[in-house]
């Protein structure tokens, strides 16, 4: 055998490259690790949390992210995951919270808005020698259904003639200013009368003070309007008699003879069509003097939350309104 035929025989086996396989492991093996990490954090914040923290973690996992931004108690009563199967999420407590603070925020125009009006009233006294004299005459308070603006009687100025509904001229100006300034406010009216404790010599069985305050009430509406009040937002015109006294004065004294005006709100005034309530009632006590007129706070209807600002010229006369949002 020649030499040549015992040579070894090399065979090269070419491997081919399968490419880099891009770490899919890890990727998979990080997600496993996260869910693991969040599982423990979950289990460290139970066994550390006292059941009212517990509760309000498990309130922020079950409410929408809407509801859950307004505060408070918000976890839904429903056991039922589908939606629109169980009780609505929007009667949650939460919610009721966020009408709260809009309800907040809705007051604090009204409180402006009154406040404008306020200031209205008072400017246009000022500028008008006849209405400066009567400034004492004049009470404006806050109670709770709006603002009240009360013109009380006096022994050297009487607002109406002796036992009589005839308005004295004074009075007319008074009034025509106001229902020019009141017509402003989209806020409805009412108008009560009221009368001292001396009676008529008939006594009750004839023309009585129930009979003068309601027709003394009747006559300041009929000046309003004349004034520029528009008449659709009157709501009640009522005669009280000689039941509310004003401020804990006497029986007899000139002061409890009084016209009271009152700005209404939006409850009030669903009260008064709705329930028939009577809008006077004797814990509303006066608490400033005569003249005085303290801070007014908010009222206004719904739709109505706008802030309006109010002049007045010289010839006591509401000029021009300006409405912002």
């Amino acid at each position: 055998m020649k030499a040549d035929d015992k040579r070894p025989i090399i065979i090269k086996r070419v491997k081919k490259s399968h490419g880099h396989h891009g770490g899919a492991w890890k990727i998979a093996f990080a997600d496993f690790m996260t869910a693991m990490m969040a599982l423990f954090l979950v289990l460290w914040i139970l066994s550390m949390a006292n059941p009212q923290q517990r509760k309000i973690v498990a309130e922020y996992f079950r409410t929408p992210l809407v509801v859950a931004m307004a505060g408070g108690d918000k976890e839904s009563t429903s056991t039922n995951p589908i939606p629109g199967g169980g009780d609505d999420v929007t009667k949650s407590e939460g919610e009721v919270r966020a009408i709260d603070i809009l309800e907040e925020s809705r007051s604090n125009i009204e409180r402006e808005n009154l406040e404008e009006l306020k200031r209205a009233i008072e400017e246009a006294i000022d500028l008008d020698d006849v209405l400066r004299q009567m400034k004492d005459q004049i009470v404006i308070d806050m109670i709770p259904e709006g603002l009240r603006i009360q013109l009380v009687d006096s022994e050297k100025r009487p607002m109406f003639e002796v036992g009589s509904a005839r308005v004295a001229p004074y009075m007319k100006t008074l009034l025509n200013m106001l229902g020019g300034i009141l017509n402003k406010l989209p806020n409805s009216i009412q108008i009560s009368g009221h009368t001292d404790s001396l009676v008529y010599a008939s006594g009750e069985k004839g023309y009585s003070n129930w009979e003068l305050s309601a027709d003394r009430a009747n006559a300041s509406r009929r000046e309003l309007v004349a004034g520029g009040l528009d008449a659709q937002k009157l709501i009640r015109v009522s005669g009280m008699g000689d039941k509310v006294r004003f401020n804990h004065a006497g029986e007899l004294d000139a002061i409890n003879r009084r016209i009271a005006i009152v700005v209404v709100g939006d409850e009030a005034r669903k009260q008064i069509l709705d329930k028939g309530t009577l809008l006077v009632n004797p814990k509303w006590k006066t608490t400033g003097k005569v003249g005085e007129v303290p801070k007014i706070a908010p009222t206004i209807p719904d739709g109505q939350l706008k802030e309006i600002k109010l002049d007045v010229t010289p010839t006591v006369t509401v000029q021009s309104v300006e409405i912002k949002r």
